[in-house]
């Protein structure tokens, strides 16, 4: 996932941005965010008071059986999932000479990696690793929550499934940065606690309509985030681990392929309400899964790591930019005939976007240029100080 699921996140018309984690989209007239938040709080920014009405809710359940069509087919049986073991040294299969030289290894080939780089992956751990506050945010949605917790409902199934083949994101990075060496793990599991305890509030409303359009742009975000983490593993040294980042960048593309497909046929069934929950998305502020990460110590944690990941490259306002013109183009937003009223003038607005981002982000960094650098201490890397 991820954190976005890593999960990234930009404000629509500064073109300000942080990773996995907070606003994609704000108000109009907010100004820039650069490095700076609230502290963690647990409390929601977001009032889930509206309720779907009752024939949006049917559509769901009329789709039940094309999701079982077109939806299941993309999750894969346990049996042909690769699992964590595969990429890290087995003790039960090695002497304790070999598993020792083998955890060297990992060692050595991390060794060339920067502090940066480390900064951003426990953040993406992080937030892969919350999971069970994502499936709970998940069945809050109207017409597709698992009503008993083991529903035979192919949402139901769907979110499970979805679920378990997620899980593994983290504990296998989890994993390897343990065995590197280069981490604090206390303070990473404290992080980890702090960030389930805290929940996540996205801002969907119980509304599947906005939950199917957030965690599409949420699995593609984490696609490139994880792509981009792998090449920098690969350019630093370490090919293992360039092939741990690539092969969860699979996943997370198999995931947006489900979730897109499913905007995609309410946008073919109900054309209005879908480019308004789309709009809606892009106005409104959404927060994204790790938006309440905190450690105990930084309160602007979340925010201190987004500036990392923008500064080595790993997620960018211009890695919004163009995930919304892929959505554009792959929905075909602007071809759709025939919307009424408001849903034609959020159809300009969505179609739009891109370019407007592009130019307040050009603004936005000429701005930044203007500002004196500052040393932050992250306490995942035993309190060493980055520049940002």
């Amino acid at each position: 996932m991820q954190t976005l699921g890593p999960f990234h996140s930009i404000t629509a018309n500064t073109a300000a941005w942080t990773p996995i984690g907070t606003a994609l989209a704000t108000t109009f007239k907010q100004p820039p965010v650069r490095a700076r938040a609230a502290p963690p709080k647990p409390a929601k920014h977001f009032q889930a008071s509206r309720y779907m009405p009752p024939e949006k809710a049917e559509i769901f359940k009329s789709l039940e059986h094309w999701a079982t069509q077109r939806l299941l087919p993309l999750i894969k049986p346990v049996n042909q999932c690769w699992q964590p073991i595969e990429f890290l040294p087995d003790p039960a299969k090695l002497s304790a000479d070999e598993f020792s030289d083998r955890v060297r290894a990992l060692q050595e080939r991390t060794a060339g990696l920067p502090d940066e780089y480390f900064v951003v992956l426990v953040g993406d751990m992080i937030t892969e690793d919350a999971l069970p506050t994502y499936q709970s945010w998940m069945n809050t949605h109207e017409g597709v929550r698992d009503e008993t917790g083991a529903s035979s409902s192919p949402w139901a199934v769907w979110t499970r499934a979805w679920t378990a083949e997620e899980h593994r994101h983290g504990d296998l990075l989890k994993t390897y940065l343990y065995l590197s060496g280069r981490v604090d793990m206390l303070m990473i599991d404290r992080t980890v606690q702090y960030l389930i305890g805290a929940g996540a509030d996205v801002g969907t409303d119980r509304n599947p309509y906005l939950g199917f359009v957030y965690t599409s742009f949420q699995e593609r975000a984490t696609f490139v985030t994880h792509g981009n983490t792998a090449r920098l593993a690969k350019e630093g040294g370490d090919p293992v681990l360039a092939l741990i980042c690539g092969t969860i960048a699979a996943d997370e593309k198999r995931h947006e392929i489900a979730y897109a497909r499913i905007v995609e046929k309410l946008l073919e069934i109900d054309p209005n309400g879908a480019m308004l929950a789309i709009s809606e998305m892009m106005k409104k502020k959404i927060t994204m899964p790790a938006h309440l990460m905190h450690d105990g110590q930084d309160p602007h944690l979340f925010e201190h790591f987004a500036a990392v990941a923008q500064r080595i490259g790993v997620y960018t306002a211009d890695d919004y930019a163009n995930i919304l013109e892929f959505f554009i183009g792959q929905w075909n937003l602007e071809k759709i005939q025939g919307l009424e009223g408001e849903a034609r003038r959020a159809q300009d607005l969505v179609c739009g976007l891109p370019h407007r981002i592009r130019k307040f982000q050009e603004r936005a960094d000429e701005r930044a240029k203007k500002l004196q650098p500052r040393g932050v201490n992250f306490s995942w890397i035993f309190n060493k100080e980055l520049t940002l």
